[in-house]
């Protein structure tokens, strides 16, 4: 089975290997002081701090080791390489909401830099799957809860 690459940029690469680091350097130590003090409660066998820790460690190690496959499987989209004739990852895009006459300003992310918050847009979410490989001029269309929304592509810039 081919492992899929995961698309993202740069800076998205360097923020996981940078909190992939904090796990292991500052989040271990915290979660192994915590086990420390729970095993000196005495009684492993009736202990809740011992176990909670315990299930503590072990969500981190899964994180860990999920931020480690990302990074060994990451395929890094370059500035340099992006196109303004047509949206990518990376892609910083300029769209009209053309029912409410709304301009809307994203970014296209890989799923791993994703913040709705900041219109940092998955390419896996509706929104961007519809957007990728769009040129300006271009009508997406995107399926939501209230219908169908469509969307002109203004510009598209790095």
């Amino acid at each position: 089975m081919a492992v899929k690459k995961i698309r993202m940029s740069a800076e998205g690469l360097k923020d996981l290997e940078k909190h992939l680091e904090y796990l292991k350097n500052v989040r271990r130590a915290e979660v192994a002081q915590k086990l420390k003090e729970a095993r000196s409660f005495g009684d492993l066998s009736e202990n809740a701090e011992y176990d909670e820790a315990k299930n503590e460690q072990a969500i981190l190690e899964a994180e860990i080791v999920d931020i480690e496959m990302k990074i060994s499987n990451a395929e890094v989209v370059n500035d340099e390489d992006l196109s303004t004739d047509e949206i990518d990852i990376g892609s910083f895009v300029k769209l009209k909401d053309l029912e409410f006459d709304e301009i809307l300003e994203i970014q296209i992310v890989g799923s791993t830099e994703a913040d709705p918050e900041n219109n940092k847009i998955s390419d896996d979410a509706p929104i961007g799957i519809a957007a990728l490989k769009k040129k300006v001029g271009d009508i997406i269309e995107v399926e939501a809860p209230m219908g169908i929304i469509k969307m002109e592509v203004l510009e598209i810039s790095k």
